[in-house]
């Protein structure tokens, strides 16, 4: 038994720290409570010593491990080197990227899954001959890295199920991502059904010993399937033999939170290592995915054409310009037509609340978050106007603020007043919103999309929420009320983000009949990405958008390492931002280069006052290397808190 342990921690601090080991076993990969400080903390045991580290200034200071969590190691010793991979990469410390890898729990405990023998295995589908050709592709290696492109309803999802069921034939294990298990429930049911009582579920509703149950099932390899959001990609599968990743494009594969990990370079990471395969598919890939596979280090598989009866939909622009209201005539007598044939209609607006903000006519006054440099939002049905982005509420008034005038009022709108007009105009059909504010209550969303599919309701409206997994047999019409919310964002990925919603949303429409129609309500109905969305030129836009981005030296011709300074303290901010620009541009070789410092666009968040640098990189290793260095030399002031995010997928 080791004398001494070397400990992680979820704290921004580099390197390990040693303590005397218990009496009780301890090996590496267990969880343990120690004193850090002035408070305990719990930590993971990263090493294990006979002697002390020569560094050690005060050997008689050395405190005591004072608890064991984990009777057994959670993870071995080849998961600790991915950890350290993590720490590396995502600029955190090891205890960071392992707080991020491992579940919570301390004891064991059921996770409400469905009994064994409840969970029925369903057969296989018969499969077309580019299906087949992909799962053969797919199966020909044990360890290839493939992504399979697909139009919408062409059966990635069968491909995905049968390649990983010969995986598991082989005795090796399968790690199914989505892009959020919420929004994705008729996908999870199918997996589980597929596999049944084999599968393990890892998503935010369990809570933590219940994740901790699961982490132990899939670790003794009773659970040989994995499914589950971004963090499943962590499941310490015994033997990987693969990992698909579903709906790559979406940008919730990226975390928000130290280590701003990305699923997809994980997913990449592991299946090298664990001589797996890597299996990605979307009908809208990335525009870096697209890049790997026109440079052939991705094998494409193709699936071109709708199956279950339905052909790609037609697809009409209307120019909002002339439109008053949010409810366009085509767009109306396309409701009424649908209707009257006894199909369904899905509308889709990529932004909740009833008013998107208030204003004065008078002085031009509006209504801001008093913590966040965001207009506040309208939500009728609450009453109050809302941040979106710290949760802060006031009463709406009806008198300006600033000026006393009268003539005040409320701009755009959300899928509120969508939700409004449409009950107007059609009151006697059935009509459900789905978004943040109606699905808050457990069920309600599973409720409202099993009532849809019944046919128990005629128009299911919604964010991006009916963007993602959506698979319904009655649905003949989607309807896009405003296409192009997102194009003036100050992103160079606004118009990829925005070409792959229309395509994923026009997407839901004819998937089972040959009549599908959709129509895109639009103020820029000439912008490249709306034009090529409509027309279904996806070779072209691609082609198009990475020319761009070539001449602007942007992902993927380059990456980014993107750093946050925040402050209550805009001058410190702005300061601390300046200094680190300061320290970096001289490191810059090879045509790396910083942008900044510049107010974030979402300039303040929370009353934190934000500064952004990006780090343009044409060498990575050397421009990621000198963003560490300076990083770690550099001592921000109290206050002051610096945020890293290698390869971010927004600027905002």
């Amino acid at each position: 038994m080791s004398r001494y342990l070397d400990l992680a921690f979820n704290l921004p601090l580099s390197g390990s720290f040693t303590y005397r080991a218990p009496e009780k076993e301890c090996a590496v990969g267990c969880r343990v409570v120690a004193p850090f400080g002035g408070r305990s903390l719990a930590g993971v045991v990263v090493g294990q010593r006979d002697d002390l580290p020569e560094a050690l200034a005060d050997p008689a200071a050395l405190k005591t491990v004072t608890r064991v969590i984990d009777a057994e190691p959670l993870f071995d010793q080849h998961y600790l080197e991915l950890a350290k991979w993590v720490a590396r990469l995502y600029l955190c410390s090891l205890g960071e990227a392992l707080a991020a890898m491992l579940p919570g729990g301390r004891r064991d405990s059921e996770s409400p899954a469905l009994p064994a023998d409840e969970i029925p295995s369903a057969q296989p589908l018969q499969l077309s001959d580019e299906q087949i050709a992909a799962v053969e592709a797919i199966n020909s290696t044990a360890a290839g890295l493939f992504y399979l492109y697909g139009v919408t309803g062409s059966g990635k999802t069968e491909v995905f199920l049968q390649a990983a069921e010969r995986v598991l034939q082989q005795g090796r294990g399968v790690i199914y991502l989505v892009p959020e298990i919420a929004l994705t429930h008729q996908l999870v049911e199918t997996v589980h059904t597929r596999f049944g009582a084999h599968t393990a579920v890892l998503h935010s509703r369990l809570t933590p010993s219940q994740r901790l149950k699961q982490w132990k099932r899939i670790r003794s390899g009773q659970a040989p399937v994995v499914v589950g959001a971004r963090s499943a990609v962590f499941a310490p599968l015994p033997r990987l033999g693969m990992i698909i990743v579903d709906e790559e494009h979406e940008g919730s594969y990226k975390s928000g939170a130290t280590p701003r990990y990305h699923a997809r370079q994980i997913a990449m990471k592991r299946c090298v290592d664990e001589q797996a395969s890597l299996v990605m598919g979307s009908a809208t890939p990335s525009v870096e995915a697209w890049h790997l596979m026109q440079q052939q280090r991705i094998t494409r598989l193709t699936l071109s054409r709708r199956l279950a009866g339905g052909s790609m939909p037609a697809i009409e622009v209307v120019d909002l310009k002339p439109v008053n209201g949010t409810l366009s005539r085509e767009l109306t007598a396309a409701i009424e037509q649908t209707h009257r044939q006894g199909q369904q209609t899905i509308l889709f607006l990529n932004r909740r609340g009833f008013t998107h903000f208030f204003f004065c006519r008078s002085c031009g006054y509006s209504m801001r978050c008093t913590r966040c440099s965001v207009s506040l939002t309208f939500h009728q049905s609450r009453n109050s106007m809302v941040c979106h982005y710290c949760g802060y509420q006031t009463r709406p008034v009806s008198v300006c603020p600033d000026c006393g005038s009268l003539d005040v009022g409320y701009s755009g709108f959300g899928t509120e007043k969508v939700e409004q007009d449409v009950r107007t105009r059609f009151p006697s059909l059935r009509v459900q919103r789905i978004d943040a504010d109606s699905i808050k209550k457990r069920g309600v969303l599973e409720q409202a999309l099993s009532e849809f599919r019944a046919g128990a309701i005629d128009i299911l409206l919604g964010t991006q929420m009916v963007a993602k997994g959506l698979n319904f047999p009655g649905v003949k019409l989607v309807g896009i009320i405003h296409a192009d919310t997102g194009l003036a964002l100050p992103d160079f990925r606004a118009a990829e983000r925005t070409f792959g919603l229309i395509v994923q949303v026009a997407g839901r429409a004819g998937r089972y009949r040959p009549d599908g129609r959709v129509i895109i309500q639009t103020l820029r109905p000439g912008h490249d990405a709306i034009r090529r969305a409509a027309s279904g030129d996806v070779e072209g836009f691609y082609a198009a958008e990475m020319a761009i981005r070539q001449q602007l030296a942007f992902p993927p011709f380059s990456r980014i390492i993107r750093l946050v300074v925040r402050s209550r303290s805009r001058g410190q901010a702005q300061n601390s931002a300046q200094q680190l620009v300061d320290q970096l541009a001289p490191l810059m070789r090879d045509g790396s280069e910083v942008l900044g410092p510049a107010e974030c666009p979402l300039a303040v968040i929370s009353g934190n006052h934000r500064y952004q640098l990006i780090c343009r990189l044409r060498s990575f290793d050397r421009g990621h290397a000198a963003v560490r260095d300076v990083v770690r030399q550099s001592k921000p002031l109290s206050g002051v808190y610096v945020e890293i995010d290698v390869d971010p997928v927004n600027l905002l």
